[in-house]
């Protein structure tokens, strides 16, 4: 099949421009891509599916995202089941609210839109100096997201509308004084205890697994005793500086742009200014800005009769408070250092010279430049390692298009192996081991990149041991790859995990008998209490704590209608807890600013639990059925599931 598809490549082609360009045009780029996302349904919301293929594009852009904004974070963790449950939970959660917006007849105008991109900071720093769009940028921040720049408008539509399903719930949450108070008081409530741990520790020495117990739990647990699937790889990269390490300067060249770039390589000019201000920001009402404007006239008129006195009318004067007591000094700046107008008005004027009124957001400027720092120019051998690296830069930038085309064909074209377009384009073919299908903690660089990992790992890439095609890893950087040994997911021999499976073994047999006998020391001292149990701690849920959060809750709801009060805590794998509440305590009263922000806080705890139980209501309304199990982790971290 490949071999054909590589003889005739311009036939197939044509074909596939025949059939896909009406597709296109029939459903749109984002409608293509909804219906290309199939398999089978995992959840079901009214009468909307989801599918397994929407799960996994959108878990693949959270992981995405999450190890883009925080590059150090485990992936076994962002791929976990757990991990890729909660994306399923929140796909569902997001196709809900769109049912409600709809029986709601809920909408966004296209005001409350416009007003929604411009107060974002991402598309905040998608501005260009003089305000407008960088319009390029904005198309590839959708494309990155997988969408067109109207679909990506959709999708903030789509979500404002969402927010406006909850928005009512959670404004209009109500938590009186009083009862805040009395809920506060009792969750933070303190209690003294005595405390009996039954560690497992204490009991390892006591068992002694036999080789039928060895090898039957190993039997039972396989995944615990897994080798993960690993390959050895070859690849090459290329990137920018790849490509400037091949170019060639000539001396007429470099010459040149030297002569067209001598100032601007030479250094920035500085300007020594004074200024005058009159405060009046944006905000100020019409009439109050009228005068100041009239003041700005007026100090302008004093100073252009007596231009040596600006110093001290300044002193007089100024409303900036940082430069008046300096006569309105504001030292050497460059461009770039102040706001637009000012500067604009600066570098016009020639040493000596007084502007007219100036205004800014700040208010009306009265300047005077006072001296002006010219750079000195610097000779061309000065300059001439900075000019090779420029132009170098520029040339490579150039360059690069054409050689990664020919790096794309190359290792397409010979899929057998990376050597001739290494040797062809003087590429280094590096080698790795052991690499496994996600990243692993610290591994950085081109193989850190999860498209090049799911390339490598393709059914093509494993069976067939071809080349990966050039995968985009970075701007300007490209790399392929290729598998030259693999080994497929496997669980190890008991042979070689005997020792790991006996420990294992071994904890969760020590973990039953500390629960055993710590359930029944909590039998007998319900009936007759013991005189040698530890000394008493104060817990609590305010500051630090002194026992483990499980053991602060388990006592903590303890009825302590009747004291002393016992209570038993199965810790799993840390053991078993025995508890002795004593005595209930009123917590400590807070101060003043504390009590307030606790009383804020419970009343977004209100907020939260109403709109959790509205969401609940809406997933009766809308018939909502998931129908992928739900990952649990039982004691010892082994991967099971429910429904």
């Amino acid at each position: 099949m490949f071999e054909f598809v590589r003889k005739h490549t311009k036939v197939i082609m044509i074909l596939m421009f025949l059939m896909i360009i009406p597709a296109f045009v029939l459903v749109g780029v984002d409608g293509f891509k909804s219906i290309r996302a199939g398999g089978d349904a995992v959840a079901t919301v009214g009468n909307h599916s989801i599918t397994q293929g929407e799960w996994d594009a959108a878990h693949k852009s959270e992981v995405d995202r999450l190890r883009a904004t925080v590059p150090n974070m485990d992936a076994k963790m962002l791929d976990s089941p757990e991990a890729r449950y909660v994306t399923l939970e929140r796909l569902v959660r997001d196709r809900v609210l769109s049912e409600a917006v709809q029986d709601s007849r809920l909408s966004t105008s296209d005001a409350r839109l416009a007003r929604e991109l411009q107060q974002s900071p991402t598309i905040a720093a998608l501005r260009r100096p003089d305000g407008t769009i960088d319009i390029e940028r904005y198309r590839q921040l959708a494309a990155n997201q997988g969408l067109t720049t109207d679909g990506f408008e959709a999708r903030v539509r789509t979500q404002l509308s969402q927010r406006q399903v909850e928005a009512g719930l959670v404004a209009t949450a109500f938590s009186p004084t009083e009862l805040a108070e009395v809920s506060l008081n009792a969750f933070y409530e303190r209690r003294e205890v005595q405390l009996a741990r039954f560690n497992p520790a204490d009991y390892t020495a006591k068992i002694v697994p036999s080789d039928a117990e060895i090898e039957t739990y190993y039997q039972a647990n396989p995944t615990q005793f897994q080798a993960p699937e690993q390959a050895t790889i070859e690849y090459v990269v290329l990137d920018l500086d790849t490509v400037k390490k091949s170019i060639v300067l000539n001396e007429q060249d470099l010459k040149t742009y030297y002569e067209q770039n001598v100032g601007r390589l030479s250094g920035k000019e500085e300007r020594r200014a004074s200024h005058i201000l009159i405060n009046a920001p944006k905000e100020m009402a019409a009439d109050d800005r009228k005068k100041a404007r009239e003041r700005a006239d007026s100090v302008l008129a004093q100073v252009r009769k007596a231009p040596d006195t600006f110093a001290d009318i300044a002193r007089k004067n100024s409303q900036d408070a940082g430069s008046a007591p300096n006569g309105g000094d504001l030292d050497y700046f460059g461009r770039g250092a102040m706001v637009k107008p000012f500067e604009d008005a600066a570098f016009a004027l020639k040493k000596g010279d007084i502007s007219d009124v100036v205004e800014s957001d700040f208010g009306f400027h009265v300047i005077k430049v006072t001296d002006i720092k010219a750079p000195k120019q610097r000779s061309f051998e000065e300059l001439l390692p900075l000019i090779e690296s420029d132009l170098k830069t520029q040339q490579a930038q150039r360059k690069f298009a054409e050689t990664a085309e020919a790096f794309t064909n190359g290792v397409y074209e010979q899929s057998d192996s990376l050597k001739p377009i290494a040797e062809r384009l003087k590429l280094d073919v590096k080698v790795a081991s052991d690499l496994q299908r996600h990243v692993g903690p610290g591994v950085k660089g081109v193989l850190a990149n999860p498209k090049l990992l799911a390339a490598i790992f393709s059914p093509d890439s494993l069976e067939k041991k071809r080349n990966t095609e050039a995968i985009e890893v970075a701007v300007n950087q490209l790399a392929a790859a290729r598998i030259t040994q693999y080994s497929a997911a496997r669980t190890r021999p008991l042979t070689e995990v005997r020792a790991n499976v006996k420990d294992r073994l071994v904890a969760t047999q020590s973990a039953e008998m500390a629960k055993k006998e710590g359930v029944d020391k909590l039998s007998s001292w319900k009936t007759t209490a013991p005189t040698n149990l530890p000394a008493s701690v104060v817990v609590t849920r305010e500051g630090a704590q002194v026992v483990p959060a499980q053991v602060l809750d388990a006592v903590l709801l303890t009825d302590a209608t009747h004291l002393p009060a016992w209570v038993g805590i199965d810790m799993g794998v840390q053991g078993y807890t025995v508890a002795r509440v004593n005595k209930v305590m009123s917590r400590s009263v807070p101060v003043a600013a504390t009590a307030d922000q606790e009383r804020k806080q419970y009343a977004q705890w209100v907020a939260n639990a109403e709109n959790q139980a509205y969401y609940k209501m809406l997933t009766g309304r809308f018939k909502v059925q998931i129908k992928a199990q739900r990952p649990v982790r039982t004691a010892l971290g082994q991967q099971s599931s429910q429904e």
